[in-house]
């Protein structure tokens, strides 16, 4: 597979990740909803945004490593091949 030279900006990745899983962010929103209508604390929901942050990042970071573990080169093989030898 053909891997391309540029690297992107981790941020823009994060801005990307986080439009792709906004649903993700919808406990956030209830419980600030909540705050306003309710009066709970608004840390419930300030909590809840910023683990929905911490969890694409730390998907993010899964998936960079995982992709690096693939880019080893394999070493040179000996050819065992009767009839390709020259």
């Amino acid at each position: 597979m053909r891997k391309t030279k540029y690297t992107g900006s981790f941020f823009l990745c994060l801005l990307i990740n986080l439009l792709l899983n906004l649903e993700w962010a919808i406990p956030g929103v209830i419980l600030l909803v909540l705050h306003f209508w309710l009066g709970i604390s608004i840390w419930f929901a300030i909590i809840a945004f910023i683990l929905w942050i911490l969890v694409i990042i730390l998907w993010m970071l899964i998936m960079g490593w995982a992709r690096k573990c693939g880019d080893t080169p394999d070493p040179p093989k000996e050819n065992k091949n009767p009839y390709s030898v020259k």
